[in-house]
């Protein structure tokens, strides 16, 4: 990677970390496609993985007011277990297919929640297993699947800080599970690995920056901003695969 290439990469990472910070979704709705154009899909698996791992510890840190144990014991667990599922499964599955996968998964959750601004689910303990595997699964196979275990938070009204920290304990365990399985699955190379201390850097600035943002400005109207860009992020990955 040349330096103006890495010194995109970064200034991308970092929109996508306040972008992630600021929605509720989490950066990897931003990150998985911006990081699918400067390196292969199976690597971009293992780099969000390691990238996602700092991202939360900084918002884990920065958000820590509280959170809610029967949602990380709930969706947790569930959620763990099928990334680890999707994980694995996602090496036997051609990467190309997956990426259009991606891109789909994108445009059908940013325009889901544009067209249904006020998409609930009920408060039940059915749920939020059902909700915890998907988000899981989905994790493991396309790299993100922050949007579900979003819409099923939002179901329990957490106050701003408790929703960003329980979903931030969740998706670290996510994460840390699903980067032993890319590793064996050879995602993450030794090439990559010095983006690791850079994405860590980014992650703690990004966060940061999102919080003071969400302190001064409403979440909703960023929503909205967040769910207009995911949904050209994913027209845009769409046609990237279509003229590959």
């Amino acid at each position: 990677m040349t330096l103006e290439s890495l010194l995109l990469f970064i200034s991308l990472a970092l929109l996508a970390e306040i972008l992630g910070t600021i929605g509720g979704f989490g950066s990897s709705l931003f990150f998985v496609p911006i990081a699918s154009y400067f390196f292969d899909f199976y690597s971009v698996l293992g780099i969000t993985a390691l990238f996602h791992v700092s991202s939360n510890l900084a918002k884990i840190t920065l958000f820590r007011k509280g959170f809610d144990k029967n949602l990380i014991i709930n969706i947790g667990i569930p959620a763990v277990l099928f990334v680890i599922i999707g994980a694995y499964l996602s090496k036997f599955i051609d990467p190309k297919i997956l990426e259009i996968f991606l891109a789909l998964f994108l445009i059908l959750v940013s325009a889901t929640f544009l067209i249904f601004k006020n998409i609930t689910v009920k408060a039940t303990l059915t749920n939020s297993i059902s909700g915890g595997v998907a988000s899981g699964l989905i994790a493991g196979l396309l790299g993100t699947g922050g949007a579900i275990r979003g819409i099923v938070l939002a179901a329990y009204n957490l106050k701003k800080e408790v929703f960003i920290a329980t979903s931030s304990i969740i998706d670290l365990g996510i994460d840390l599970s699903r980067s032993v399985v890319y590793s064996a699955n050879g995602y993450i190379n030794k090439e990559i690995l010095y983006l690791i201390p850079i994405l860590l850097i980014v992650s703690i600035i990004g966060t940061f920056i999102g919080k003071k943002i969400l302190e001064h400005v409403s979440e909703e109207q960023f929503k909205s901003i967040v769910l207009i860009l995911v949904f050209i992020t994913g027209v845009f990955t769409l046609a990237k695969i279509y003229f590959k």
